[in-house]
C-alpha cells in the first residue's frame, strides 16, 4: 500500500485532481467529508461538540449549524482548538480504518486540505501538492464559487503559501493549465504513483 498525501491551497483545483485520481484507481479518503460525517445527527462527535458548544449551534432539524459554529470558533483560538480536539482524533480513527480496508496494493490518496498546516507531511509516504497562481485562484473563487474577493483573498491569506506547500511537496501538480493537460499530468503522477507502490518494501523508490 502506496499512503499519499494530498493537498492544495482553495481554489488550486485539489477537488479535481483527486476525481482525476480515483477515476486512475487511487482509494480515496476525503478528510473534509469525514469531518461532516463524525458529526452528523446522531453521532458521538456531535453530542461532544453540542457538550462544548451548547444547543445553539444546532439547527432546527438537529443538525450542526456550521456558519453558526464556524462564526463562534474562528473569532476565538482558545475555541477553534476546542473543536479541533474533538473532531481531529475522530476524523483521524475514520481515515485509519478506511485506510486498513484498502486492499494492500492500493495506492491510498489522502485528501487534507490543511496537511501543511497542521504538519501532517510524515504521516504519508509521499505528498502531492496541487498549484496554482494566486491569480488563478482567486478567479476560480469569485467566478466559479461566488465569493467575494475580499472573502476569498481573507481564505487564502489563512492557509500556507504556495512556498510553503512546495517546501513539503513530492510532487507538484501545475493546475494553471487546461483541463486536458491537467489529465495527462495526473496519469504520468499515477504511473510513478504505481510504480513505487510496487517497490519491494525497504528499496530505494527514487
Amino acid at each position: 500500500m502506496l499512503k499519499v498525501g494530498l493537498t492544495g491551497g482553495i481554489g488550486a483545483g485539489k477537488s479535481e485532481v483527486s476525481r482525476l485520481l480515483v477515476a486512475c484507481g487511487a482509494v480515496l479518503i476525503d478528510a473534509d467529508r469525514i469531518a461532516r460525517e463524525v458529526v452528523a445527527p446522531g453521532t458521538p462527535g456531535l453530542a461532544a461538540v453540542v457538550e462544548a458548544f451548547g444547543e445553539e449551534i444546532l439547527t432546527e432539524d438537529g443538525s450542526l449549524d456550521r456558519p453558526r459554529l464556524g462564526s463562534i470558533v474562528f473569532a476565538d483560538p482558545a475555541k477553534l482548538a476546542a473543536l479541533n480536539a474533538i473532531v481531529h482524533p475522530l476524523v483521524g480513527a475514520r481515515s485509519r480504518e478506511l485506510e486498513e480496508a484498502a486492499a494492500e496494493d492500493a495506492v491510498v490518496v489522502h485528501d487534507v486540505p490543511l496537511l501543511t498546516e497542521n504538519g501532517l507531511a510524515p504521516l504519508y509516504d509521499l505528498v502531492i501538492v496541487v498549484d496554482a497562481s494566486p491569480e488563478t485562484q482567486l478567479d476560480r473563487l469569485v467566478r466559479r464559487r461566488g465569493m467575494t474577493e475580499e472573502d476569498a483573498r481573507a481564505r487564502m491569506a489563512a492557509q500556507a503559501s504556495g512556498e510553503q506547500r512546495r517546501a513539503i511537496a513530492d510532487i507538484v501538480i501545475d493546475n494553471d493549465v487546461p483541463l486536458e493537460e491537467l489529465e495527462r499530468r495526473v496519469k504520468d503522477v499515477w504511473a510513478e504513483l504505481v510504480r513505487r507502490s510496487q517497490a519491494p518494501q525497504g528499496s530505494p523508490q527514487e
